[in-house]
């Protein structure tokens, strides 16, 4: 038995004092409005109506009991009216995680485009330098690099590739001298994040060269690595767009320009739970971002930052 279908018949006969008109209003034999309510007295083992040839009237028990249906079928129809709105409408909080690199320079010009058409949409978000756990931390969204291994229960989307650079400030290098290879990076400082590689590769047009990458600081996050390059510590290697303005300021100055940083491909994926039922507004905001992202091969951020869509 459907109880809330035999509740809305249940509603309709007391409020037309009718099996067969309540039938012809619902769809229904009389019968089978009949056989609905009878039902529901048998689920209940309570009487509802008091029936004559004549006349319908509600028992105390029944009083009761339409009166919570009422309740019930309110507090339903009201559910699923929300939940159409939301459908239509997404609305509520999104929970995101992000890479310090990409949320500092990519996620503000996104959410605020994204807001545009979905103003009820909020976000609450976590940047991180270390690998974050998506489930136990309960985001609805995680931007990764391939660095950062992903739970096989969840679904990865690419973003972008992005392309590093090697940076030091311009005191290291007046101090130091500019190296003219990536061999020459042997007689300098080098600051390193713990999760790379233990080799610098550069291609240029003399072929490949690879240094070690060990020096003076090694950091588990690149905000860090960024804090030691601007103090004049060393030669890093860091995401373009994590030091765009850096270098506009003039505070960093790019290291063996000439050569392309190698090594492996980076990439930024969004992560999401590969579970069949994405809420309305997780499903529609991995949808925007994709698409903003293969609009925007250089990304979203206006910095002219080396970046490939591969989405």
């Amino acid at each position: 038995m459907n109880q809330l279908q035999a509740m809305r018949v249940f509603m309709r006969v007391v409020e037309l004092s009718s099996f067969s008109v309540a039938g012809r209003q619902l769809g229904m034999s009389a019968a089978a409005v009949t056989r609905s309510v009878s039902m529901l007295e048998a689920h209940l083992n309570m009487r509802l109506l008091n029936r004559s040839t004549r006349s319908l009237s509600l028992t105390e028990t029944g009083r009761l009991y339409l009166e919570g249906c009422r309740a019930v079928i309110e507090k339903f129809d009201q559910v699923e009216s929300d939940l159409l709105r939301a459908t239509r409408n997404p609305s509520g909080m999104l929970r995101i995680a992000a890479p310090v690199p990409f949320a500092n320079t990519e996620l503000a010009p996104l959410f605020r485009a994204y807001r545009l058409a979905n103003p009820r949409v909020e976000f609450e978000v976590t940047s991180y330098d270390t690998q974050i756990d998506m489930i136990e931390g309960g985001f609805d969204i995680c931007f990764a690099t391939n660095r950062h291994p992903v739970n096989a229960s969840l679904v990865s989307r690419k973003l972008i590739a992005v392309r590093e650079v090697a940076v030091a400030s311009p005191a290291y290098l007046a101090e130091r001298g500019i190296p003219p290879s990536p061999l020459q990076l042997a007689q300098h400082d080098r600051l390193t994040l713990s999760e790379q590689s233990r080799v610098w590769e550069f291609s240029g047009a003399d072929g490949v060269q690879r240094i070690e990458a060990s020096g003076p600081l090694s950091a588990t996050g690149y905000t860090m690595v960024r804090a030691a390059a601007l103090a004049g510590m060393g030669i890093a290697l860091l995401p373009y767009h994590f030091v765009a303005g850096d270098l506009a300021a003039g505070a960093l100055k790019t290291v063996l320009p000439q050569y392309e940083v190698t090594g492996g491909t980076r990439y930024v994926s969004i992560v999401y739970s590969g579970r069949n039922y994405l809420t309305t507004k997780v499903r529609n905001f991995i949808d925007f971002t994709v698409e903003q992202f293969r609009q925007s091969p250089a990304g979203l951020s206006g910095t002219a930052s080396p970046l490939r869509a591969v989405a």
